[in-house]
């Protein structure tokens, strides 16, 4: 059976520039995802917008320095289990440049972290998106080139 994933938001503080080269990235990654689940990403100008972009029965998961640092296969398996329990719904919140408020992350079911070194928010984006698309292709025992 292909693993597909239900629904995947990425919620994001700021925005990416259309000529930026982390929107060509985004956009790359969000055609590769397309066949795997529906993938929506909404940008908002402060947490106050953000916060109300996150829906009640949505499974959240913010990214934050101090999150549970996973492998790509713990963070794919993760993704199956969430997935095997019910929760088809999966929103990741990325904060902005301060990262996210204490207030925005006790909203959160799970935090992870993408590295112990410290990146942009647009960069963390762009790892997100790499990381489910690297967990997709492990999950369904498809090539992924390293």
């Amino acid at each position: 059976m292909k693993y597909k994933f239900g629904k995947i938001d990425i919620l994001c503080v700021g925005s990416i520039k259309k000529s930026d080269l982390y929107h060509e990235a985004q956009a790359e990654y969000v055609k590769r995802l397309t066949p795997y689940g529906k993938l929506v990403i909404a940008e908002a100008d402060d947490e106050l917008r953000l916060q109300k972009q996150m829906h009640p029965t949505a499974h959240k998961i913010a990214l934050t320095i101090d999150g549970a640092a996973l492998s790509s296969e713990e963070f794919a398996q993760n993704l199956a289990k969430l997935g095997i329990n019910g929760k088809s719904h999966l929103q990741f919140i990325i904060g902005d440049a301060d990262g996210l408020s204490r207030h925005i992350i006790a909203g959160c079911n799970a935090k992870i972290s993408l590295s112990a070194m410290t990146f942009t928010h647009h960069m963390a984006r762009i790892l997100l998106l790499e990381q489910i698309y690297r967990s997709v292709r492990l999950l369904n025992n498809e090539p992924y080139h390293k």
